[in-house]
């Protein structure tokens, strides 16, 4: 669990929301209202929202773009995650990567034990740096959306967590 120092300065982020799915539209997007209502809640900035096709060189096109926008600092994707044909997250978007975060996929995975079992195994959540933009990729389900942001996502973008946060780290992403 991590803690929250009461005299440290909340640090608003912009964060894109990319909801990857050949089937998910405005209207029954639901894993990204979640995403987009909950950083808002925090006090964050919903800097772009898009639904892009599961297709590796189209979604890599438009993750690239964001990545060069330095008005984005974080990018949340939900979908594309698993086993299936179509799901082409980490093939498209891991050759992007600066560093990969590891830890990410691995702690959604333990999160994830509670709620849906050994199921968790199915899912490939990762996440990495690409030019000093955090890209966070989840499942496409409501329920792994929330336990992303809740237990892993929403406290390492607190500039408040302590001991550390990504947060506070941003500034030095781009060092040489």
């Amino acid at each position: 669990m991590s803690r929250t120092a009461t005299d440290a300065k909340f640090i608003p982020l912009r964060i894109a929301v990319i909801t990857i799915s050949d089937s998910r539209t405005a209207d029954n997007d639901t894993s990204g209202d979640y995403l987009a209502e909950s950083l808002q809640a925090e006090g964050h900035r919903l800097a772009a929202r898009k639904i892009a096709q599961d297709d590796r060189y189209v979604l890599r096109a438009e993750i690239s773009t964001l990545i060069a926008d330095r008005d984005i600092d974080v990018i949340l994707t939900t979908g594309s995650t698993g086993l299936t044909g179509r799901d082409v997250a980490p093939e498209a978007l891991e050759p992007l990567f600066d560093k990969a975060i590891d830890g990410f996929g691995e702690l959604f995975r333990a999160a994830s034990v509670d709620d849906i079992g050994a199921a968790t195994i199915q899912s490939r959540a990762f996440a990495g740096l690409a030019n000093g933009t955090i890209i966070f990729c989840m499942p496409g389900s409501p329920g792994a959306c929330r336990t992303a942001w809740e237990e892993v996502i929403r406290p390492q973008l607190d500039s408040r967590t302590r001991p550390c946060n990504l947060a506070n780290l941003m500034p030095r992403f781009l060092e040489k």
